[in-house]
């Protein structure tokens, strides 16, 4: 009995036993990775990551455009360019957008690590405006001038303390209910670091660093027992520094007194206000600002709420505060959808920070509150501020890469929906049957 041999026809890579050869699944492995890659790259962007990056760039681009506009009267004034301070604020902001989508990129166990070395080397950086390196600006010694820029530290210590502290919160997250662990080491070293600023008297940025630890320390989910301490002395420890400070004071009563000395105490919140209310609806336009004439000093850094009100209107501040609410939705997602306690502590401490500075700096605009020296995060002059917020929003765009997927998330939710409940209930055992005789 003879037998044939069926050959694959030339040219043909399949085997003669019909599985397939090295070519053809090298094709098949190839067409999956390029699947897998092209799946990761147009892949759903979270919502808050969405929120995040668009309302911080768009904030840091209108706080250059209003740097630029605010400042080229002083510029012109001292020979310099107009547009001087606002290229060096663009700079700042082009380095801080870098910051922010590199930080983005990192993962969280940096996060995690980073605490201590970032807290130290931030701490160890403040020390040094009590050096010759230390320049003095408005009665705070603050700032540290290098080849002349200046910068200051402690707005590297907000996303430090920030990150330091939810890291201790987290690695402590099955002891919090016992007060001696939650307060150390936490309560010691925050109040080291905090007391670095302080003793260059800068009050405003020291309670901005109070409120990030009592925004960690909320979102742990201490009890509240524990959590009313903190409170109770930080809110104790603002009122003696306040008292025991007479240029405070002064600050506290020209804000409370309606009849205060224009040339003296209330000539910088009254031409701020002035200038605020003087934009009407719609502004005076872009550039057309008179309080930037030298009639409102630091018109670009602290009050620069004011310049917006005074050349946009009122809608342009409607604008400034939606953008805000925009980052605020986006910030607080994380907080709420995270199922990471490092993740949840952290993203509401900087959330807090960078929200609570920016109503207490438009608060003192309004004078809601006294002058504290503030700035406006993504929008006042300074390149310092600027880089640190940016990067703590990076931070936040990071934490953004950890969230569920919602789609998941609601297939899960349908699925366990779907499932029958088991009844736990037992009914009750009936009368047993009588036997027959």
């Amino acid at each position: 009995m003879s037998t044939t041999t069926t050959r694959p026809p030339r040219g043909s890579d399949q085997p003669a036993d019909g599985r397939s050869g090295p070519d053809e699944t090298a094709k098949r492995s190839g067409a999956l990775t390029a699947r897998v890659t092209l799946g990761r790259v147009y892949s759903t962007v979270p919502l808050e990551f969405l929120l995040i990056v668009s309302s911080a760039l768009l904030l840091t681009g209108f706080g250059v455009v209003m740097v630029i506009s605010a400042t080229m009267a002083t510029a012109l004034g001292h020979g310099l360019s107009p547009y001087s301070d606002g290229l060096r604020q663009g700079l700042f902001a082009l380095l801080g957008v870098s910051s922010m989508f590199v930080v983005s990129r990192l993962p969280i166990t940096f996060f995690r690590r980073i605490g201590w070395i970032a807290l130290g080397v931030a701490v160890a950086v403040q020390l040094l405006v009590f050096t010759p390196l230390g320049i003095e600006r408005g009665g705070n010694r603050n700032w540290i001038e290098v080849a002349g820029f200046s910068l200051q530290p402690s707005e590297l210590i907000k996303l430090a303390l920030a990150l330091w502290v939810a890291m201790i919160l987290y690695r402590k997250r099955n002891l919090l209910t016992k007060w001696q662990h939650v307060y150390i080491p936490l309560v010691p070293v925050a109040l080291l670091a905090i007391g670095t600023v302080l003793a260059g008297k800068d009050l405003g940025t020291s309670m901005v660093l109070v409120l990030i630890v009592l925004a960690c320390l909320f979102f742990s989910g201490v009890k509240l027992r524990i959590f009313a301490i903190p409170v109770i002395l930080g809110v104790v420890g603002v009122a003696v520094l306040a008292i025991t400070s007479p240029n405070r004071m002064k600050r506290i009563f020209s804000f409370m007194d309606e009849n205060c000395d224009y040339l003296d105490d209330c000539y910088q919140p009254l031409h701020g206000i002035w200038g605020l209310a003087g934009g009407g609806i719609f502004g005076r336009g872009l550039g057309n600002s008179i309080e930037k004439y030298n009639w409102l000093p630091a018109a670009a850094d602290d009050y620069i709420f004011s310049i917006v009100g005074e050349e946009l209107g009122l809608i342009g501040c409607i604008v400034v505060l939606l953008l805000f609410a925009t980052f605020a939705v986006g910030a607080f997602r994380i907080v709420r959808n995270s199922e990471d306690p490092f993740v949840r502590i952290a993203a509401g401490g900087i959330t807090v920070w960078i929200l609570g500075q920016a109503l207490i700096n438009i608060g003192v605009v309004l004078r809601v509150f006294p002058v504290l020296g503030v700035p406006l995060p993504f929008m006042s002059s300074g390149g310092s501020s600027l880089v640190a917020v940016l990067t703590g929003c990076g931070v936040l765009l990071a934490f953004c890469r950890t969230l569920p997927d919602p789609a998941t998330v609601r297939a899960q939710n349908a699925v366990a929906k779907a499932r029958p409940r088991r009844s736990t209930e037992t009914k009750p055992a009936g009368r047993p049957a009588r036997l027959k005789k």
